[in-house]
């Protein structure tokens, strides 16, 4: 080993001062440069790990509020079909109830109508036979030539009537 030392011109005191400053030099550098360096990127990573996270939450969130999205849209949905169901149905029974008030009202106006027909031929009857009477008794008196009294003449038109 001696010649090894020697071939190589190694000097033990120089190799032990060369040892000590690297160790030195590698201590200086694991505190002041490695630690910042390697502090920097684990905080990278984290970073990076956190908004992968995030993305990830932000993908279920938009997921969830689509499918609340479609669940709203078809209760909507839905909710307008009954809404509309619902106005049919009554528009429908407003329509019969319009049509039987329509037909009461005609009714009425028929029974009315009818009873004023009654009634006009009642006092049309009344009139012609008032009328009757006055011609039968004006056709007796030219022929009897002489006035009846009120008596005779009463019967007279009963009987001209029936």
């Amino acid at each position: 080993m001696e010649e090894l030392v020697k071939t190589f011109h190694i000097d033990a005191n120089l190799l032990l001062a060369q040892f000590v400053n690297f160790t030195i030099v590698l201590v200086v550098l694991y505190k002041f440069a490695y630690k910042p360096v390697l502090k920097t990127l684990n905080d990278r990573t984290d970073k990076i790990e956190k908004g992968l996270k995030d993305a990830e939450d932000a993908q279920k969130k938009l997921t969830e509020i689509s499918e609340k999205e479609k669940e709203t849209l078809k209760k909507a949905k839905e909710e307008g079909q009954k809404i509309i169901s619902a106005a049919e149905a009554a528009a429908a029974k407003n329509k019969e109830e319009l049509l039987g008030e329509a037909k009461n009202q005609a009714d009425k106006i028929l029974v009315e109508a009818a009873k004023k027909i009654e009634d006009e031929k009642k006092k049309m009857l009344g009139e012609i036979k008032s009328e009757v009477a006055g011609l039968v008794v004006a056709a007796a008196e030219k022929i009897i030539s002489e006035k009846i009294d009120a008596e005779k003449e009463k019967e007279l038109i009963e009987k001209a009537i029936e």
